[in-house]
């Protein structure tokens, strides 16, 4: 049986029209027209002999065979694609030195630098896991290419990738907790998640204390667990050992803040332009919604 070869390029529309929700938004994408991804699908479907698309009300969706030839394709296009960049990556060399918050240190950090090195091995990263407000000020003192930042407002050299929203995060007994006035674990000052936190309690009426303050993440989180207090931060970074607290049995809603990308208002050179890349790539699959939400009896005064 002669083998079946899968063009890449109508993996791509294919692809495309998946993520983006149908073919006139992929026709932009890749720059062809509407009748144009049609016709690619239809040659796809005759290749493989089986329809790839069934009618749901006025739109489409993917068959079963759809769905098994769509998970291929992303990881053809994503090997080709890693491909391509690595043999660019050969002739870019230097020094990256990026910055990145404490809270995607451990989730995001390792997988997009693993995605950049690998494609640019000739490329040395200096990482730096530090405070946003340390952050900042490496980057304004151009210490730093290209960094992360998290913040109520963005800064007006920034690129906003998302808004999150921030969550009071505490430990499974925080539920069984009655404490007077609310422990809260926080950064020292200056920390917009302090800020927040009272903030928020002191327009809802619940007093407050602060319980521990610590410099680092680890220092917080470690605190949390021991239940000290209950802390806030953004609920897709929260550790598996702690839980998101219901908002909706005493804690009073808090604002959302804004992930963002910076290079301090300076030209990105070729390492840092892929590295940016690279962020954007891998973004959406860490910024997963907590879900493990329980309730807390906050003490009201």
């Amino acid at each position: 049986m002669a083998s079946i070869n899968l063009d890449l390029d109508v993996l791509r529309s294919l692809v495309a029209a998946q993520q983006l929700g149908g073919f006139n938004r992929a026709a932009d994408h890749v720059g062809r027209s509407q009748s144009a991804i049609s016709q690619q699908i239809h040659k796809l479907e005759a290749r493989v002999g089986q329809p790839l698309f069934r009618k749901r009300g006025r739109g489409l969706t993917l068959t079963e065979a759809g769905e098994i030839v769509l998970a291929y394709a992303q990881r053809i296009l994503r090997l080709n694609d890693e491909a391509v960049a690595a043999l660019r990556g050969t002739s870019i060399n230097g020094v990256m030195r990026f910055g990145i918050p404490f809270d995607f240190a451990d989730t995001w950090l390792p997988e997009a630098l693993g995605i950049f090195k690998r494609s640019h091995p000739a490329v040395r990263v200096d990482a730096i896991v530090d405070r946003n407000v340390a952050l900042i000020d490496r980057l304004d003192k151009g210490q730093l290419d290209l960094a992360v930042l998290i913040g109520a407002k963005p800064r007006a050299d920034s690129e906003v990738l998302a808004t999150l929203p921030m969550a009071w995060v505490g430990s499974p007994r925080s539920a069984e907790q009655d404490v007077k006035p609310l422990p809260l674990a926080v950064f020292e000052a200056p920390c917009f998640f302090r800020a927040a936190a009272t903030d928020a309690l002191d327009k809802a009426g619940i007093p407050w204390r602060i319980a521990f303050t610590s410099p680092s993440l680890s220092g917080l989180w470690a605190a949390t667990d021991a239940g000290l207090g209950i802390t806030v931060r953004i609920a897709g970074s929260v550790p598996d050992r702690l839980v998101v607290l219901d908002k909706g049995v005493g804690l009073p809603k808090l604002p959302s803040v804004s992930l963002s990308l910076s290079s301090g208002g300076r030209s990105l050179s070729p390492a840092a332009a892929r590295l940016r890349e690279v962020l954007l790539e891998t973004l959406p699959v860490k910024l997963r919604p907590a879900t493990d939400v329980i309730p807390l009896r906050a003490a009201r005064a």
